[in-house]
């Protein structure tokens, strides 16, 4: 199995580039070849999985080396992949979901010309996705890392005939750049201090390391998790990203790319493990997105912006419990698994709602649909009982082990970062229950125009899954700490514990289902009439929301504008200074040739008295100075 480890990656990358080169006469079974490779990779991956659980747990973790890419001096790089239990995972839930939407995406991209192109972007982004998780090294991974970034910038903007969704995708792709800079710093100072940029090769130098130059390392690592997985301060670009196909937002935006950076922190555990101060970094930026992202989506209208703000939200619960240390590293990745059950599933179940509606996306323009999609309806609901982390379904298992270790590493961070974590609770059912009502509760709201209907097989199939995974996945987590001690030879889950319990699992439990129901109450209670139009009088705080809590004028006040500025300012001192100077250089020498050039009038007279008269200055020279 170990020299297989690399058909992952060149499966769907194969299958991309014959698509893509093949043109339109592989526009009737392109989307088939795409899903069959896609579903040959899943099923590859599984084999994986399976032969790592028949091997003993230090052997389980498989390295495959390509080639030497790289040999410059004492710079060595393999490309070379690494198959383990974190990566496993990933691979998974890439494969698997990534599968679910292909299948989804042959009905909801049915009628669109471009058909075949969407399924070649689609697999080109599976591949890079997987060449991220399986790389070795940072450097490798770097290169599956902006391989995502092409591939969603191609997704996002696949209708770029319109304007915004073409804004769209370069805003994601100038905003992902800017984190991408952190982790090509965090690559050179890697190999400054420890001499490589191998996991291995970092994880053993990192004893040795100084505390500024581990702190710098996780500052650059997390700047670049900001980016992929839009946490504050690099979050704008998440909900105008959802101008992309819908399967693009279930795959990209709920399942895989924005979850590269909850990754990119686990798997440089030993990073954080050795400084508290970036740890702490984590942390703050986890709690922060928890309720900035919450927040927005309290206002959002555009269901599929809304399902982006919880996104935002959710993901900031990941880093949050990535940075509470070794304990919190399976935590992050049982809420990434389980959130890409639900969130992929409701993120599908928002396209269903699409398709049946004409392509409208205002949910005040919805309202009673539960009785024209019943299974939309329902595998969407089971998506939304599991992300408010409702006993049994999922989210329950995940997001409250979270909540639970955030109180619980003691002292007034224990009460803030839990607060913040249980207080996002609180909000995300509130808006998540409005997101429930204006769609499928109360009375039709819609033109007369709209037929809403159930969506065909082979899209809501697809959602059941998800759903089924929605329901049951935390369960099978957590029975007998089952993925925690799978991870536990990648993140060392029990290199330490917290020193004691500040509330007890039951307390939090129960805090957390007591504030849940507050928001579901709450929202009921607000939103038993919605108007069509959404309101003009409304408070600041809505006003805020509606515009992202001012994100983007935060952004142009603060970057673009100053920026633009610096530019102007800069091409003006490249005008006057510097081509100055060059044009100066020229009318002085045109100036000085002007001159000379009237010593020349034709006259060999004149160019014979000019010659006898510096002939006899030179001999009057030498004879001055022979005296």
């Amino acid at each position: 199995m170990q020299n297989q480890i690399f058909l992952l990656i060149a499966l769907p990358l194969a299958s991309s580039a014959v698509l893509l080169l093949v043109g339109r006469r592989a526009d009737k079974l392109g989307h088939l070849l795409a899903t069959a490779v896609s579903l040959s990779t899943f099923v590859l991956g599984t084999l994986q999985f399976f032969a790592m659980q028949s091997r003993p747990t230090e052997e389980r973790a498989l390295t495959q080396k390509l080639f030497d890419w790289i040999n410059v001096g004492s710079f060595n790089v393999s490309a070379a992949l690494l198959l383990d239990q974190l990566s496993i995972c990933f691979v998974l839930l890439i494969t698997g979901v990534g599968s679910l939407i292909h299948i989804y995406s042959i009905s909801y991209m049915e009628h669109d010309h471009d058909r075949r192109r969407f399924f070649a972007y689609l697999n080109l982004f599976i591949a890079a996705m997987l060449l991220l998780v399986l790389g070795n090294s940072y450097l490798n991974l770097y290169v599956g890392w902006e391989g995502v970034g092409l591939a969603s910038y191609l997704l996002i903007g696949f209708w770029n005939q319109r304007p915004a969704y073409a804004t769209a995708a370069k805003k994601a792709f100038v905003a992902n750049r800017v984190g991408d800079v952190g982790l090509s710093l965090a690559i050179m100072i890697a190999f400054t201090q420890f001499g490589g940029v191998s996991f291995e090769e970092v994880k053993a130098g990192v004893p040795d390391a100084s505390s500024i130059a581990l702190f710098a390392l996780g500052a650059m690592l997390l700047l670049a998790a900001t980016g992929k997985s839009a946490q504050f301060p690099l979050q704008s670009w998440l909900g105008d990203a959802m101008a992309g196909p819908t399967p693009v937002s279930a795959l990209i935006h709920a399942a895989t790319m924005v979850t590269a950076g909850v990754y990119l922190i686990v798997r440089s555990n030993f990073v954080f493990d050795a400084s508290s101060s970036a740890r702490l970094l984590v942390v703050i930026i986890g709690a922060i997105t928890i309720l900035f992202g919450a927040l927005i989506g309290t206002a959002k209208d555009d269901i599929k912006k809304a399902l982006a703000a919880s996104t935002m939200s959710q993901i900031g619960y990941m880093i949050l419990a990535a940075g509470l240390g070794p304990i919190g590293y399976a935590f992050a990745i049982m809420h990434l698994l389980t959130h890409g059950f639900f969130k992929a599933g409701m993120f599908l179940g928002a396209g269903s709602v699409m398709h049946g509606m004409n392509d409208e996306v205002n949910m005040r323009k919805f309202g009673g649909l539960a009785k024209f999609m019943p299974i939309t309806t329902i595998t969407f609901g089971l998506g939304y009982l599991a992300i408010l982390g409702v006993p049994p379904f999922a989210g329950f298992y995940s997001k409250d082990k979270i909540i639970e270790t955030a109180f619980n590493i003691g002292g007034s961070k224990g009460w803030i970062f839990g607060g913040a974590a249980l207080l996002g609770a609180a909000i995300t059912a509130f808006y998540m229950t409005r997101v429930v009502v204006l769609t499928f509760a109360g009375t039709k709201r819609w033109s007369a125009d709209s037929h809403p209907h159930e969506s065909p097989i082979l899209m809501w199939l697809p959602m059941a899954i998800l759903a089924i995974g929605s329901v049951a996945s935390g369960y099978l987590f957590t029975k007998g700490n089952s993925l925690v001690n799978w991870l536990q030879p990648v993140v060392n889950e029990h290199h330490h514990e917290h020193e004691g319990e500040l509330l007890s699992p039951m307390v939090i439990s129960g805090l957390a289902l007591s504030v849940v129901a507050l928001g579901v109450a709450f929202a009921i209670a607000k939103y038993r009439t919605v108007p069509v139009s959404a309101p003009e009088n409304v408070s600041a705080f809505t006003k805020a929301a509606r515009k992202d809590l001012y994100q983007d004028s935060f952004n142009e006040a603060v970057f673009m504008r100053p920026g633009q500025a610096l530019t102007k300012s800069l091409v003006k001192t490249d005008e006057n200074v510097i081509d100055g100077a060059v044009r100066g250089i020229a009318w002085s020498t045109l100036t000085i040739a002007n001159g000379l050039k009237k010593l020349q009038n034709g006259y060999v007279r004149t160019y014979a008295l000019n010659m006898i008269i510096g002939v006899v200055a030179l001999v009057a020279v030498i004879w001055v100075v022979t005296l």
